[in-house]
């Protein structure tokens, strides 16, 4: 990556945003940053995914209709979204490293908290503080790995994505039996994953501290990047829609796959542990994919090999879903890979830590929201039909979209240069 200096003379750049000179930390602050990383990553999913499995047991206990039960089910999709807006304008006041410690807090409060609601109007507000928490981390850690690991986004990246597949499948895998273990009370089940996330607040505050540091000793903050007129991007655009269709596959397979299985007549324990199989093969693959990817110019042969894994998928779950119900399982899970791949994009698509900022924040506030209604829309074509052939061809269909907005946003392109308007580049 050039420095700074090296693209500043030229008049032909100066319409252009440049590539920020890289804030290399310490090897010790290095070692810290990345252990706070994951730390992070894996408290980014708990907060929903111990909350399915105890999902009958807190409506009872807290009274909570089905209606409400739904809107739960909506709300961390909601949340992504419009939480996620709002993080590069908190980075921009306080910096994203204190705006990830301050979400590392709201996560464990709320899950702590809510483990002791008495309603269900706190249980959702509490959930929601979370969530909060969630969102302004998802959108700002890969903004902290372009600042202060320039040279190792991928590598960094694919350590951020395999802890968080690792959270996500291990709050599925064991709240039901640690619950049991603990003496069977929902409230303990749910509130004990706050303890993760109190150590990592105990690992971003010394990061918090080592950062401030140093920009006290460099004589101030850096320069805060200027706002990119970021809707002019068509890569953003493609970059937003590619990640709304992935986390629309992604919602309904954690929230449908069990079932398709079971009315196949699978058991529910091995539904269960289909499910975890789709979620644990992320883990690996969320590591070594994006190595992979930032080594290349563009993604798009990835993006075009993930969406084939998961048309084969879908297509086998619809007309053989017991035939081999592994096979489906993995194929699904790789197809859902998809997720590190538009997160190692994210960090690629822009030259600065505040072009990623912007663009992260309006790819996933953006994909968010559109993901919103699929697991809905799911559903209600289930009901209406009966039978799973329809919803998972629905599925099947989802991913050619996803395909060609993902060969779109895998083209080796920098959204600071699409967002220059068009006289600019006339004039430069």
């Amino acid at each position: 990556m050039p420095p700074a200096a090296d693209t500043a003379a030229s008049p032909r750049t100066e319409a252009r945003p440049q590539t920020e000179r890289p804030s290399h930390p310490s090897r010790y602050l290095g070692v810290l940053f990345a252990v706070a990383i994951a730390a992070a990553a894996f408290n980014l999913r708990p907060v929903v995914t111990s909350l399915g499995p105890l999902m009958d047991p807190v409506r009872s206990e807290l009274g909570m209709n089905p209606t409400l039960a739904g809107l739960l089910t909506a709300v961390p999709s909601l949340c992504f979204g419009l939480f996620g807006f709002a993080a590069p304008s908190m980075a921009r006041r306080i910096g994203p490293i204190a705006v990830i410690t301050a979400g590392m807090g709201a996560i464990t409060a709320g899950v702590l908290a809510r483990s002791f609601a008495g309603g269900t109007a706190v249980f959702l507000l509490l959930t929601a503080l979370a969530l909060a928490g969630v969102a302004v981390s998802n959108v700002l850690i890969p903004v902290v790995i372009k600042r202060y690991f320039p040279e190792k986004v991928g590598p960094m990246i694919g350590l951020y994505s395999m802890s968080l597949s690792a959270g996500t499948s291990l709050a599925a895998a064991v709240t039901v039996p640690m619950t049991s273990a603990l003496g069977g009370d929902w409230r303990v089940g749910l509130g004990v994953w706050a303890g993760l996330g109190a150590l990592a607040l105990l690992l971003w505050l010394p990061v918090l501290r080592a950062n401030r540091e140093r920009r006290e000793r460099a004589d101030g903050p850096p320069a805060v990047p200027a706002r990119l007129p970021i809707t002019r991007s068509r890569t953003a655009w493609a970059m937003a829609c590619f990640f709304g269709l992935q986390a629309t596959g992604a919602y309904v397979v954690m929230g449908w796959l069990p079932k398709i299985f079971q009315d196949a007549g699978v058991d529910e324990g091995t539904s269960g542990v289909l499910l975890a199989v789709t979620m644990v093969i992320g883990v690996p693959v969320s590591f070594v994919l994006p190595n992979l990817a930032a080594r290349r110019g563009d993604q798009r042969l990835f993006v075009v090999v993930l969406a084939a894994f998961g048309i084969a998928g879908y297509v086998g779950l619809a007309l053989a879903p017991a035939g081999a119900p592994w096979v489906w399982a993995v194929l699904v899970g790789l197809s859902n890979c998809a997720f590190p791949l538009v997160l190692t994009m994210i960090g690629l698509r822009a030259r600065t830590a505040g072009g990623v900022a912007q663009l992260s924040a309006f790819a996933q506030g953006v994909g968010y929201l559109i993901a919103v209604p699929g697991p809905i829309l799911i559903g209600r074509i289930y009901g209406l039909t009966g039978e799973w052939y329809l919803p998972l061809g629905f599925l099947a269909l989802l991913l050619v979209p996803q395909m060609l907005f993902g060969l779109r946003a895998a083209r080796a392109r920098h959204i600071e240069d699409e967002a220059v308007h068009p006289a600019e580049r006339v004039r430069a």
